[in-house]
């Protein structure tokens, strides 16, 4: 079966070609963030209208990259949430009008399950079940994944999510949009031990996260100390050892309690080569298996999306014409078919 991608579901449009025989056969991701980041945020409306102009002429640059036509095209998934309800529907709306052109099945995928599932497109890739650390910019879960579709959410965030709390810090150090990249960056050259920040939410029982006053300590630290280079990049490093220390520690605690052998880290903070660092640590000191899908394909992108909808669609389930999208959509909400 061979499935076209459609992910708009932010300020990244991605398009992808999945094969179930021979793989992943092309994809391709144009990022907006250089047009957002005079906002410091992404702006709804502006990536409504840059979906709109990117998402039709980067299907056709997959299809040439993938070698096949619509009439080799066996189903079209597209991201139906959560996500910005403006840029939702132009993927939607594109996505339904190709199916509908070359009579095909088309499956609204949700976003976080394509995340999770993104891993199972590298050689190496996981069994259920397995524990799953969703941490992106909107979002930040434990989820328990028992099968396709069987999902139970142990804990998320109650506020900003960790990318958000990236994002934000950034910004306030007067970094760049996304922040999670210059933020690493900066970090890398602060000293360890100046500064310690707390470790939201891990000296009480439960698996929920919360990071919003841990910018606020941000803040107050660099109020106080000065932003000179060295006290931001100490800043930096302080901050971003708190959020990873406290993601290390709400997976460990969720090892224990669950039983799981594996567990796989998706989303774009996923990327973040200190996070990758602690939970291979992790991963010696429980006896686990830790999965990731490959750097590019941690943030947005339309072939996690085209492999769950494969997954979907191979299941004979489609999404019916009169299509909506969700900008809030619980994971629980999924039904294993």
């Amino acid at each position: 079966m061979r499935v076209l991608g459609i992910e708009t579901s932010c300020d990244e449009t991605g398009v992808a070609v999945y094969d179930s025989a021979r793989g992943l056969l092309g994809h391709t991701v144009f990022s907006q963030a250089a047009l957002h980041e005079a906002y410091g945020g992404v702006v709804p409306e502006l990536a409504s209208r840059d979906h709109v102009r990117r998402l039709v002429p980067l299907v056709r640059e997959v299809m040439r990259q993938a070698g096949v036509s619509g009439a080799d095209i066996d189903g079209v998934a597209y991201t139906a949430g959560p996500g910005l309800v403006g840029a939702l529907l132009v993927g939607a709306s594109v996505a339904r009008a190709l199916a509908w052109g070359w009579g095909v099945g088309a499956i609204g995928v949700h976003h976080m399950e394509a995340h999770l599932l993104a891993p199972m497109l590298e050689t190496s890739a996981p069994e259920f079940p397995f524990l799953a650390l969703l941490v992106s910019g909107g979002h930040t879960q434990l989820v328990a994944v028992s099968d396709l579709g069987r999902y139970r959410v142990l804990g998320e965030s109650l506020d900003d999510a960790a990318g958000e709390a990236f994002d934000k810090t950034a910004k306030l150090l007067g970094l760049g949009y996304p922040g999670g990249p210059p933020l690493e960056r900066l970090a890398q050259s602060g000293r360890a031990g100046r500064y310690r920040f707390p470790r939201p939410m891990t000296d009480r029982p439960g698996l929920d996260f919360s990071f919003s006053g841990l910018k606020t300590h941000m803040l107050m630290t660099l109020n106080q100390a000065g932003s000179d280079p060295d006290t931001r990049a100490d800043i930096a490093r302080a901050f971003l050892e708190a959020v990873v220390d406290t993601l290390y520690i709400k997976c460990r605690r969720a090892l224990r309690e669950t039983g799981f052998e594996r567990l796989v880290a998706a989303g774009g903070v996923s990327a973040n080569r200190a996070l990758r660092a602690r939970l291979a640590g992790l991963a010696e000191e429980l006896g686990v298996t830790v999965y990731y899908p490959r750097p590019e394909l941690c943030t947005d992108n339309g072939a996690m999306v085209a492999y769950a909808g494969y997954r979907r669609l191979s299941r004979g389930e489609r999404s019916p014409l009169a299509f909506e999208v969700r900008p809030r959509w619980p994971l629980e909400d999924l039904t294993s078919g």
